[in-house]
């Protein structure tokens, strides 16, 4: 006891070593330069392609639909390649399809590199995610991860702030802004990255996607994650959204705009003062017990939107919502870091970020809700899908290892 004691504490001291902090750091400064241009994506397609709202929001919803597939076949590299490799090319990508929607005047082209942001992006989220995975002990994953998540949401939050004042100067320069962000990086990347590099986990050269695929389609555990998760994002992905559509039903566009305002405010706040401080409580031993009490959570907050009339009460169920969220979200990452073979921790990540295409289901599917019956059923259906989730999960934490052969 007091060896293994020793071993954990040793293993503590260690945590935040130099290649744990440079993807910490990858993390944070790409995520800051992607939230600079996300809220101006809809106005600048709008006024530069002279897109309508509309058709403006499938195109970056296939966008995103696209990456998120796309980004399976990125794990299957982050494999393959060094995380030095993975992060160089990935981030040159980032930075090159960024300058290229600044630069050009063609639709297509600007949508495509926006498909290539995203995915450089997923890629690079995976590539760390794994990293993390192989140079963190398994015992102090869920803080590292949580940090992880904390600094993500430091980059949304204060991402479009910048952007703000970049677009003032012209509405196309958040885009240049990210593009050398994403330079700077790279640059910054190749001169100290491959001293603190992890080497490739060398996924035999006969095993190719398509067989490594059909590998992950026969892990139940992970199906059954990757279902629980999709249904999950499809109630914390976009909650903003479908409050929103909620409101404008069930209230004025200015109210909308003033609690909307309030709501995700919360939601940051909450995520970046308690996420550590929750996170770091969460191991492999007590799996699906917090994974309960984040849907919980989540239930409860439902339930507060759907009777919520005066702005506090909002507060607080979003609040109760969120918690649920910083909850359910390291807990998830480190399922799958339990489950997957060293080997293959790359494509294990990309397919549990299959669970991504919640995001784009969730505004669906509310307003198919809002727009077919009373607005508080909006809720009443966003809580099966928690239910729905928590069975799945449930499925994945009990089903036994090696149900399948190995690879």
């Amino acid at each position: 006891m007091k060896q293994g004691a020793a071993e954990l504490t040793l293993a503590e001291g260690r945590l935040y070593t130099p290649p744990v902090m440079l993807l910490l750091s990858a993390t944070f400064i790409l995520t800051l330069a992607r939230a600079m241009t996300l809220p101006y994506l809809v106005v600048y397609c709008a006024e530069r392609f002279g897109l309508g709202v509309a058709d403006v929001g499938l195109a970056l919803g296939l966008a995103l639909m696209a990456s998120s597939l796309l980004s399976l076949y990125g794990g299957f590299l982050v494999d393959r390649f060094s995380s030095y490799q993975i992060l160089l090319v990935a981030g040159s990508l980032f930075a090159l399809a960024f300058g290229v929607a600044f630069h050009t005047a063609m639709l297509s082209v600007f949508f495509l590199a926006i498909v290539v942001v995203n995915l450089a992006y997923a890629v690079i989220d995976i590539a760390v995610k794994a990293c993390i995975g192989s140079l963190v002990v398994a015992q102090r994953r869920g803080a590292v991860f949580s940090v992880k998540y904390t600094l993500t949401n430091i980059g949304f939050a204060a991402g479009p702030f910048l952007g703000v004042m970049l677009a003032k100067v012209s509405p196309g320069v958040p885009f240049a802004a990210a593009g050398l962000v994403g330079a700077v990086f790279v640059l910054a990347y190749a001169l100290l990255g491959e001293k603190l590099s992890t080497p490739g986990t060398s996924v035999p050269a006969e095993q190719g996607f398509l067989k490594v695929l059909g590998y992950l389609f026969k892990d139940y555990r992970l199906v059954c994650f990757t279902l629980g998760g999709l249904l999950s994002v499809i109630v914390f992905g976009q909650f903003s959204a479908y409050l929103s559509q909620y409101l404008l039903v069930t209230s004025s566009p200015e109210r909308t705009y003033q609690l909307i305002n309030y709501l995700v405010t919360t939601n940051a706040c909450v995520v970046i003062g308690l996420q550590y401080l929750v996170g770091s409580r969460i191991n492999q031993g007590n799996l699906f017990r917090m994974l309960c009490l984040g849907m919980l959570f989540f239930l409860v907050g439902l339930v507060g939107f759907s009777v919520a009339e005066q702005v506090p009460v909002w507060v607080i169920a979003m609040i109760v919502f969120t918690v649920g969220e910083i909850i359910i979200i390291p807990t998830e990452y480190l399922f799958i870091d339990y489950i997957a073979p060293a080997h293959l921790r790359g494509i294990y990540y990309g397919a549990q970020n299959l669970s991504n295409l919640g995001a784009a289901l969730g505004p669906v599917l509310c307003g198919l809700a809002l727009s077919l019956y009373q607005p508080q059923v909006m809720f009443y259906v966003l809580c099966l899908c928690v239910v729905l989730a928590t069975g799945f999960y449930y499925m994945g934490c009990k089903a036994k290892e090696g149900a399948h052969d190995s690879l």
